[in-house]
C-alpha cells in the first residue's frame, strides 16, 4: 500500500462504511466520488481494496457487489 494510501483517516473511511451498512447507494456513491476527486483513484483503489472492503461482512459484501453489478446481472446465484 502506498504511503498516502496508509495515512488516510478513518474518518474518511467511516462514512463509507455506514451508507454500505444502511443500504445507502447513492451516498455511497457519493463519498466515493467525493472520495477519489481528494485523493484521486489510484489511492481509492488502495484504500478500498486493502481497508473498506476486508471490513465488510458476507452480506454487505455481497450488497455491495450487486450494487455494482446490478445493471447488466439479471440475478446472482448464492454459492455454498
Amino acid at each position: 500500500m502506498t504511503p498516502v494510501a496508509a495515512q488516510v483517516s478513518i474518518s474518511a473511511i467511516i462514512p463509507m462504511l455506514t451508507a454500505i451498512a444502511n443500504r445507502q447507494w447513492e451516498q455511497f456513491k457519493e463519498l466515493e466520488a467525493d472520495f477519489v476527486s481528494q485523493y484521486g483513484v489510484e489511492v481509492w483503489q488502495e484504500v478500498f481494496n486493502f481497508r473498506l472492503k476486508p471490513a465488510l461482512d458476507k452480506d454487505s459484501d455481497r450488497w455491495l457487489l450487486i450494487q455494482w453489478c446490478g445493471e447488466g446481472i439479471i440475478s446472482v446465484k448464492n454459492v455454498a
